[in-house]
Order: structure tokens, then sequence, then C-alpha cells
């Protein structure tokens, strides 16, 4: 192993601490998955920060890095639906958009080629929004026992920009099939 392997690592360790998240949000430990949730992305940054500014960015990288987010958030939002503190309808529309995010990647690539993804503004804003959701349902139900005048804005604004950046993706990832259907 070497320091360009660190920021992969980083990720792994990320993926792994799904596990003891997960559990911990069916337990209803809601503080200290909070903890981990937080480390979880703190060290989201730190693997980002450490291979952009070192140039440590790999293939490998570029798979673990968006994996570790995705695992992470879908297995959060899935738990906290089944515990009932997320509407199941917004647990829902989140993995769609994801599975179908997925198919268009897959699908792209046997009929066309190679998928480089980056995500667009409105995808950084729903990845933001969706983890900003998790935290402050955490945080609060923590604490207080749940704010709804405070977590069902947050539920809206995690679902517009959920339906927004899917929309976004299909039709960005359309275009660029459209346009690029002839290379194969």
């Amino acid at each position: 192993m070497t320091r360009r392997d660190i920021p992969n690592l980083i990720s792994i360790i990320r993926i792994l601490l799904v596990f003891p998240i997960v559990y911990l949000l069916y337990r209803q430990q809601f503080g200290l998955a909070l903890a981990l949730f937080v480390i979880a992305g703190i060290s989201d940054g730190i693997d980002g920060y450490l291979a952009k500014r070192n140039g440590w960015t790999s293939e490998l990288g570029a798979f673990l890095d968006p994996l570790a987010d995705k695992t992470l958030l879908i297995s959060s939002y899935l738990v906290l639906g089944w515990v009932g503190l997320l509407p199941v309808w917004l647990v829902a529309a989140v993995i769609v958009r994801d599975v179908i995010i997925v198919i268009g990647s897959l699908s792209y690539f046997v009929l066309i080629g190679r998928v480089d993804m980056a995500p667009s503004l409105i995808s950084k804003v729903n990845t933001g929004a969706q983890i900003t959701l998790v935290v402050v349902v955490l945080l609060l139900t923590s604490l207080v026992g749940g704010l709804d005048i405070i977590i069902k804005p947050l539920v809206y604004i995690v679902f517009a920009t959920t339906v927004l950046s899917g929309i976004d993706y299909v039709w960005v990832w359309g275009k660029k099939a459209w346009l690029n259907r002839s290379r194969r």
C-alpha cells in the first residue's frame, strides 16, 4: 500500500461504516448513528481532498467514492423509512432515481461506450439535501423526539431535488446517447 491508496482506503472504511450505522438506526440508537454518519461524511471530504490535492485520483477511487456515498444514503433512507422517520414515498423516490441512473449508465455503457459521469449542480444540491435531511432527522430525533415543522419542509426539498436531478440525468444522458448512437 502506498500513499496514493489512502483515499481508496478511506472510501472502503466508509463503506464498512454503513453496517454499524444501519444497525444503530434499526435499533433506534440515533445519537450514535448520527456520530458515525457525521464521521462518514467528514471522511468523504477528506478522501476527496487528498485525492485531488495530491493527484491520487484513480479509476478505483472514481468507483468507490460514489459507491460509498450511495450505499450510505440509500441504506440510511431505507432504515429511516422502515422505522417511520421518513415517508415511504420519499424513500421510494430516492431509490427509483438511483435505479434509473444505474440502469441508464449501464445501458449507455453497453450500447455506446464508456460513461464518465460528472454530477450536475442539481445532483450536488440533491445529495446535500439528502445528507442534511438524514442529519436533521437523527439530530432532532435523538435530542427532542422529532420536529415536523423542520423535517417536513426538508422532506419536500429532498423530493423536489430528487425528481429534478433524475430528470436532469435522463435528459443529459439521453441527449448524449442520441448524439453518440452511431459510435458502435
